[in-house]
């Protein structure tokens, strides 16, 4: 069996781009921050580029350091290897992006366990983490490590709010586990609920930023934690190679996301809502209305499944994304307009008329 992707088809090519915020391209002033960057070698320390950004993250996300990394998901797979043993179980909600969309990472890296959690969309409460921790066994896995997601992306971008990471947070270090977020879409939440990314990300002992998605940069995320913490992730980055060379080209780009696009996700979170509004009035699809960039919906009602649907719209230039068969998604970000999003609307009408 092979796991390469479908080579894309350039001959129809996307106009309006809702698949994911991972679709964004870095915009002229970011490519011309990243020619002009200041660059060393990375994974020996002398890229002044790279500090540069990670010491602007770690005081945004109020954290005593951080360090650059590829992806979200090697932050992930390097904070989890960082704070467990081998047979250590995790504990996440059942949605979580590190259970469903991490290729099997935790296990076959970290030799480590997670137990699903339920909640509605994608957040779990207190009393749910509370329950789910059993007695200390010899015969039980250790429960070392809880983690969250913000926004939760398979709970329509839900946010958690700032209360509700605390009372999870507590009861975690209560039991001596540690917290960690996977942040994505961390400034997503930041900007709907009008509170720092410091003050979010404050209960967790270690956090990640993306800014592949709605900030717009080509590549790259940032851990954040404790400087002993970090100090030690740094093996594990150095074993699953995320060490780089010349960084400061990439991290140029995501400095530059951090202090130009983090005010104009608004943009994105109205856009979305507009999206939403539109599909709600269109026969046969139910909407979930969004809380931040991100519009989930089910279209069983129109007689098509969204891959049927997805290849009615691919020759329109419009691209959306399936959690299955009849649960679609539609993401909105810097390279959709809010006249972009009115001609998909009219477009959606069309395809689901037939």
């Amino acid at each position: 069996m092979s796991y390469e992707p479908a080579r894309f088809d350039f001959s129809q090519p996307i106009r309006i781009d809702l698949y994911s915020d991972t679709r964004t391209r870095p915009s002229r002033a970011m490519k011309q921050a990243m020619v002009e960057a200041e660059m060393g070698d990375e994974q020996a320390g002398s890229d002044p580029s790279v500090w540069a950004l990670c010491d602007y993250s770690a005081k945004l996300l109020g954290k005593e350091a951080a360090m650059f990394l590829p992806s979200g998901t090697m932050c992930n797979q390097v904070a989890i290897a960082t704070h467990t043993r081998p047979g250590d179980e995790i504990l996440a909600h059942e949605d979580a992006h590190i259970q469903s969309s991490e290729a099997g990472a935790p296990g076959a890296i970290s030799g480590v366990l997670i137990r699903g959690l339920p909640g509605e969309r994608g957040i779990f409460t207190a009393d749910t983490l509370r329950e789910a921790i059993r007695p200390v066994s010899r015969y039980s896995p250790p429960q070392t490590l809880v983690e969250v997601e913000q926004t939760a992306n398979k709970g329509g971008g839900a946010c958690w709010s700032v209360a509700g990471l605390q009372s999870v947070a507590d009861v975690a270090h209560a039991h001596g586990m540690k917290v960690h977020m996977d942040g994505a879409r961390l400034m997503n939440a930041a900007i709907a609920l009008g509170v720092p990314a410091s003050d979010i990300a404050a209960s967790c002992d270690t956090v990640w930023l993306d800014f592949t998605k709605g900030l717009g940069a080509p590549l790259g995320a940032v851990l954040a934690g404790s400087r002993s913490f970090i100090g030690e992730a740094w093996r594990w980055k150095q074993r699953l190679g995320g060490a780089m060379r010349q960084g400061g080209m990439n991290a140029a780009a995501c400095l530059y996301s951090l202090q130009h696009n983090i005010d104009r996700l608004a943009e994105d979170h109205a856009n979305a809502a507009a999206l939403a509004r539109g599909m709600a009035q269109i026969p046969g699809i139910t909407v979930e209305m969004p809380e931040t960039n991100l519009v989930f919906f089910d279209i069983r009602g129109t007689g098509l499944t969204v891959p049927e649907f997805a290849a009615r719209l691919r020759p329109h230039g419009v691209a959306v994304s399936s959690t299955d068969a009849y649960r679609g998604r539609a993401c909105l970000h810097l390279d959709v307009s809010a006249a972009m999003v009115e001609e998909a609307l009219g477009i959606m009408r069309t395809v689901v008329a037939g």
